[in-house]
């Protein structure tokens, strides 16, 4: 704390506001100071701190240069009123000679922490760290330098002296990162469009020789053994091509959504099985779309032929607006007796820990744990972390 002095609430000369959050208090190593429920504002070149309502007003308030900062860290710390949150902790360089007086003289932490009742806003901190990296202060110090350099090369009549140039830092180095970087981003874009323009060039022709080889098939089935054809089309399908049904091919809207649910249906029934019995919307569509190729359906034509299916899938949707394919022999009960065990197993879980422990997507382990709770089998608890699921021991 020693690093902070008294001032008025106003930005200096070159100085620009970055940030500011509310209810943060401030700690003198791992010690609590009566700098508490205060605000906390961020600049350029400081660190501001005042009652609430003083910066605003610009009353007086603490501030703590940029500069002594080294490091930035972060630690989780608990609370039995608002559960787990995170301290910022900020690693300072030694005291100034110039330092202007402050709450303390002497301290022998050579940190300090920031927290609030609910933790530090994520943006705030990472507004921090942006800001010191910056290091804006250090470039205004070195424009300063130079105007003195440049002054002096002048009076002497001399040219400047190579070493006494400054280095491009803070934001301008920056931005000229970016800049590389972006010019590098939009190189690896162009040539992979280039490859994806030949890809599509191969996939045309492929399609095309499909098509040809399916029509042939269908004239000369007299010709070709059923054992052929069943190989020959086992292939196509394993190449995600086999005759995808298309409104050009139909004569009504009626006609092309039946067969259009018909092949579907037909096309999911395996992967919907090894998926345990219920796949999302959403991931049916990236599966279709991948297997037919060029000819994409929409998600419109999707959801459209997927309320035609008869069985053995169904269209459900949740309580919660996500839709999913299921096996009509699907039971949520025994489902939901499965997500039991597992949450006993680990005596909490999460929706992203049950979907990588069962390979599933995010929503299905969410659905799966919300209807494990509707049953009574399983409980939540939502804090700032997100939702976590036990078992129910109330009834």
């Amino acid at each position: 704390m020693n690093r902070f002095e008294y001032c008025q609430a106003r930005l200096l000369e070159s100085e620009s506001f970055v940030a500011k959050d509310r209810n943060i208090k401030l700690y003198d190593g791992d010690e609590k100071t009566n700098f508490e429920d205060g605000e906390v504002v961020l600049t350029s070149h400081r660190l501001l701190w005042g009652r609430n309502g003083e910066i605003s007003r610009g009353g007086s308030c603490l501030a703590m240069k940029l500069k002594y900062v080294l490091s930035i860290d972060e630690e989780e710390a608990s609370s039995m009123l608002f559960g787990r949150k995170k301290r910022i902790i900020l690693r300072l360089s030694d005291v100034a000679s110039d330092k202007m007086p402050g709450p303390m003289d002497h301290s022998c932490s050579s940190f300090v922490k920031i927290s609030g009742r609910n933790g530090v806003d994520p943006a705030f901190v990472q507004a921090l760290h942006t800001t010191v990296a910056a290091r804006v202060w250090v470039v205004s110090d070195d424009s300063a330098q130079a105007q003195v350099s440049q002054s002096d090369t002048s009076a002497a009549g001399t040219s400047g002296d190579p070493s006494r140039r400054q280095l491009r830092i803070g934001i301008v180095g920056i931005e000229r990162h970016l800049a590389e970087k972006q010019k590098q981003t939009d190189a690896n874009i162009n040539l992979a469009f280039k490859d994806l323009g030949k890809l599509m060039a191969m996939a045309k022709d492929m399609v095309a020789i499909t098509n040809v080889v399916s029509t042939k098939i269908r004239e000369r089935q007299g010709e070709i053994s059923e054992d052929e054809t069943v190989r020959f089309k086992s292939y196509l399908l394993s190449l995600g091509i086999d005759d995808p049904v298309t409104r050009d091919g139909t004569r009504s809207n009626s006609e092309y959504f039946l067969k259009l649910s018909r092949q579907l249906c037909e096309m999911l029934l395996d992967p919907i099985i090894q998926a345990g019995g219920m796949m999302s919307l959403a991931d049916v569509y990236c599966r279709v779309n991948r297997a037919r190729g060029l000819e994409l359906l929409s998600p419109e034509d999707l959801l459209e032929a997927c309320r035609l299916f008869a069985g053995p899938i169904k269209l459900r949707e949740f309580p919660s607006g996500a839709m999913v394919l299921q096996l009509e022999s699907h039971d949520d009960v025994l489902v939901s007796q499965r997500t039991l065990e597992l949450v006993e197993q680990n005596v909490s879980m999460s929706p992203d820990e049950l979907a990588r422990l069962e390979c599933i997507s995010l929503l299905l382990a969410r659905e799966r744990l919300l209807t494990a709770e509707s049953f009574g089998q399983l409980c939540r608890d939502e804090s700032i972390e997100g939702i976590r699921f036990y078992t129910n021991r109330f009834i």
